[in-house]
C-alpha cells in the first residue's frame, strides 16, 4: 500500500481487512502472504561476468581454435595442449579474483538487513504474541516501545503514551529524533521526512509507545527499496574499461588483418611436398596465423589489470569501502566531485555535550561561566575544561556541575550499555537523553577525589552507566511529567534522604521562565532571579544566539547547538506524584549545548579531496543551520571566502530558474532538505 500515508486510519485497516482490537486471523495471515509476500546476484551470473571483456574473449577463441587444431592433427601429449591450456588458466585465475572481490562486497550490502528487526509483538486472533519479523504480513497489527526496532514499514493506528518519538537517521540523515502522529499527510509527492504517521522499518523508537499496521515487508519497505537500488544498478563502462575495449578492437582488426594477409601470402606454399597435401598446407598456415595472433594478444594483461584493481580493493575495504565491481576501483583516478551523507557518514551520529554553562556568581566577577566538554561518542571519555582551557581535575565539586549530573543522570529515560560482541557502548532512547548520560559519566561523582583514577579501573560493562547508576540508587524516583509539545519540558520527581526533589529538563525559554532562583557556581548558594538577573541572563543568551523557536544555541557564530536548560525544585515531603502547577517557582542550574560531533579523520579526508581537485558537496536530511555549523567545522566552506549561494535548501533550490540551477551546482557545497 504505497499512498497509507496520505489516508485514514480507518482506511487503511479497511484495505487489509483487518480488526484493530484482534488483528489478523491465521487464514488471513496465509492469504496475506501469498498475496503480498513474506518479510544477491546468483553466483553463475557473476563467474560470467568476469568473461564479459573482449581481450578476454579474443583470447578464449584463440585457445578454442589451437585446441581444435591440435586435435585435429592427432597431436598428443602436454606440448600439444600447452599454449590454449596456460591461456584458459590465466583466465580462470582472472575470474576467481574477479568473483571472490563481487561475492565479498554482495555480502556487504547483504549486512543493510542488520538494520532489520528480530522479533515483533504482534496481534492476531485477538491475543498479542512475540514473533519472528520475518513472519510479519502486510495487515498484522505491531505494538512498539522504547527501544523497539521498527520490524517493517508500519501505518501508525493508535497511540499508547503522549507521544512517540523515532529515531530515522539511518533513513533520512536528520540527527534528531522525529515526533510521529496519527493523523494523514495530504503533502503532494511527500518525501520520507513528511510521512509523519509512517514508522519505517529498521528506524528505532526512542520514546513512547503505540500500535501500528504492517504495510509493507521485505523489498516493499524503505530500506529494502534502498538495498535493492544498490544491488539493481546499472553497470557503466568506466573510463579503464572503455580504454581496454578501444584498444581490444583496434587489436582485434589489425591481428585479424595481418592474420589473413600472412594466410593468403602463403597460398602458394599450400601445395609444397613437406606439408604433404594443400589442404595440410592451409591447416598449417593458418595455425601459423592462429600463433602469431596468439602471440600478438597480451594475455597477460587481463590478470594484470585484475591484480591491480583487487590490490585497490582490498586497500579499501580495509577503510570499510564497499566496492561492488572491481573496475569501478579506477573511477576514483577519474573523481571530480563527491556527495556525501552528513549524519553518520561525516558525523558520528553520536549526540554529544560539548558545552555547559552556569550561573558563577551574581556579585563577583561575571556572572555566566562557560566550560567545554571533549569526547564525541558515547562511551564516559571525555573532560571538562573552564573557559581559559584548564581542564578540571574533579567536575564534581563544583556545585552546578554536580546537580547538572544529577539532573543528566535522573531526568532521564534512556539506557547506556556495553556490547561486548561490538566492543562498544550502544544507546536505547533519544538521543539528546544519551548525551545527558554520557556527560553525568564525564562529571563524575563527589567524594572520589583522594582516588581519582577508581572509575578507570572498572570494566568496561561496569563504567557505561556507573555514575548514572550511583545516582539512581541515591534517589527514588516517585512521579515522572513526561514531555509534551505544549510544555516543552520533562520533569521527574525523585526521594533522598527525607528531601522530595524535582528535576526538570527542556527548552531554555520553558524552563528560564518557570525560574524564580539561581544556583550559583562558586558557592553552591541559591539566589532570587531579579528581574535585573533575569534581563542579565536573556542578554547573555542573546548575545550567544540562543533561538528560542529552534531551540538551537550559536556560541559566537561559529557553533550550532542544541540547547537545554536544567533546573530542580524542592518539594513538600510525601507527594505521591507530579502536576503541571508544580513546574514553577524553579531553580535554574544550568545550560547545556550538544550536537552531532564529527568524526576525526573526516577535516584531513576533506583536504586531501580539495588538494586532489575533488569537489565534496554535503546532502543532508538535516536543517541548513545545523548542516552549515558542521560544514565548517570539517572543512567544506574553507576554500569559499563567501559561501552564499554554495548552501541550498530543497526549496530554495526548486525556486531557481532552470539556468540559474545549472550555475548553482556549480558552486554548490551544501545542500540540505530545510
Amino acid at each position: 500500500m504505497e499512498d497509507a500515508y496520505a489516508r485514514s486510519v480507518s482506511e487503511v485497516l479497511d484495505f487489509f481487512g483487518v480488526d484493530s482490537t484482534k488483528g489478523l486471523t491465521d487464514i488471513q495471515v496465509a492469504q496475506h502472504a501469498r498475496l503480498y509476500g513474506r518479510n544477491g546476484t546468483p553466483f553463475w551470473k557473476l563467474v560470467f561476468k568476469q568473461f564479459d571483456d573482449l581481450l578476454v574473449k579474443i583470447l578464449i577463441a584463440a585457445a578454442f581454435v589451437s585446441f581444435v587444431l591440435a586435435l585435429i592433427n592427432g597431436e598428443t601429449g602436454l606440448t600439444a595442449f600447452l599454449e590454449p591450456s596456460v591461456i584458459l588458466l590465466i583466465l580462470a585465475a582472472n575470474a576467481a579474483v574477479g568473483v571472490i572481490t563481487e561475492t565479498n562486497a554482495e555480502k556487504a550490502l547483504e549486512e543493510l538487513r542488520a538494520y532489520q528487526a528480530d522479533i515483533a509483538t504482534v496481534l492476531r486472533n485477538g491475543c498479542f504474541s512475540i514473533l519472528p519479523a520475518t513472519e510479519l504480513v502486510p495487515g498484522d497489527i505491531v505494538e512498539v516501545s522504547v527501544g523497539s526496532k521498527i520490524p517493517a514499514d508500519m501505518r501508525m493506528i493508535e497511540m499508547l503514551s503522549d507521544q512517540l518519538r523515532v529515531d530515522q537517521a539511518i533513513l533520512t540523515g536528520e540527527s534528531s529524533s522525529v515526533e510521529k502522529d496519527l493523523e494523514s499527510t495530504i503533502a503532494t509527492n511527500a518525501v520520507y521526512q513528511d510521512k509523519t504517521n509512517i514508522l519505517f522499518s529498521g528506524t528505532v523508537v526512542v520514546a513512547g509507545r503505540a500500535r501500528a499496521v504492517v504495510i509493507g515487508v521485505g523489498a516493499n519497505t524503505a530500506m529494502g527499496n534502498i538495498r535493492d537500488s544498490m544491488l539493481r544498478t546499472d553497470d557503466e563502462v568506466t573510463p579503464l574499461k572503455k580504454k581496454l575495449d578501444e584498444f581490444g578492437t583496434f587489436l582485434a582488426k589489425v591481428i585479424a588483418g595481418i592474420c589473413v594477409l600472412v594466410w593468403i601470402v602463403n597460398i602458394g606454399h599450400f601445395r609444397d611436398p613437406a606439408h604433404g597435401g594443400f589442404l595440410r598446407g592451409a591447416i598449417h598456415y593458418f595455425k601459423i596465423a592462429v600463433a602469431l595472433a596468439v602471440a600478438a594478444i597480451p594475455e597477460g594483461l587481463p590478470a594484470v589489470v585484475t591484480t591491480c584493481l583487487a590490490l585497490g580493493t582490498k586497500r579499501m575495504a580495509r577503510l570499510n569501502a564497499i566496492v561492488r565491481s572491481l573496475p569501478s576501483v579506477e573511477t576514483l583516478g577519474c573523481t571530480t566531485v563527491i556527495c556525501s551523507d552528513k549524519t553518520g557518514t561525516l558525523t558520528t551520529n553520536m549526540m554529544s555535550v560539548s558545552k555547559i554553562c552556569v550561573v558563577n556568581s551574581v556579585q563577583h566577577g561575571p556572572p555566566v561561566a562557560e566550560f567545554e566538554v571533549s569526547g564525541t561518542t558515547y562511551a564516559p571519555e571525555g573532560f571538562i575544561f573552564d573557559s581559559n582551557g584548564t581542564q578540571l581535575e574533579f567536575p564534581a565539586q563544583l556545585p552546578c556541575l554536580l546537580h547538572i549530573a544529577m539532573c543528566s543522570a535522573l531526568c532521564n529515560e534512556s539506557l547506556l550499555q556495553y556490547n561486548p560482541d561490538k566492543g562498544s557502548i550502544e544507546k536505547i532512547g533519544e538521543s539528546t537523553e544519551v548525551a545527558l548520560r554520557v556527560l553525568a559519566e564525564k562529571v563524575g561523582l563527589p567524594g572520589f577525589d583522594s582516588m581519582p583514577s577508581a572509575l578507570n579501573m572498572l570494566s568496561k560493562h561496569e563504567r557505561a552507566s556507573y555514575c548514572n547508576h550511583y545516582w539512581e540508587n541515591q534517589f527514588k524516583k516517585v512521579s515522572v511529567l513526561e514531555f509534551s509539545r505544549d510544555r516543552k519540558m520533562m520533569s521527574v520527581l525523585c526521594s533522598h534522604k527525607q528531601m522530595d526533589i524535582m528535576f526538570s529538563k527542556g527548552a531554555p525559554e520553558s524552563v528560564i521562565s518557570r525560574c524564580t532562583n539561581i544556583l550559583c557556581n562558586s558557592d553552591g548558594s541559591t539566589v532570587p532571579l531579579t528581574a535585573s538577573l533575569r534581563a542579565e541572563l536573556e542578554s547573555r543568551f542573546n548575545s550567544l544566539g540562543l533561538d528560542n523557536l529552534s531551540l538551537l544555541l550559536s556560541f559566537a557564530g561559529k557553533e550550532t547547538l542544541r540547547c537545554l536548560a536544567l533546573a530542580l525544585k524542592i518539594m513538600p515531603m510525601g507527594q505521591p506524584t507530579l502536576s503541571l502547577e508544580d513546574e514553577k517557582d524553579l531553580t535554574f542550574i544550568g545550560l547545556v549545548g550538544m550536537l552531532d560531533p564529527p568524526r576525526e579523520e573526516v577535516r584531513n579526508a576533506m583536504l586531501s579531496c580539495m588538494t586532489a581537485g575533488i569537489r565534496v558537496i554535503v546532502v543532508t536530511g538535516d536543517n541548513k543551520s545545523t548542516a552549515e555549523s558542521v560544514c565548517r567545522k570539517i572543512g567544506a566552506f574553507d576554500h569559499l571566502v563567501d559561501f552564499s549561494g554554495c548552501s541550498y535548501t530543497a526549496a530554495e533550490f526548486e525556486e531557481l530558474p532552470a539556468m540559474q540551477q545549472t550555475m548553482a551546482l556549480q558552486r554548490m557545497a551544501l545542500f540540505t532538505r530545510y
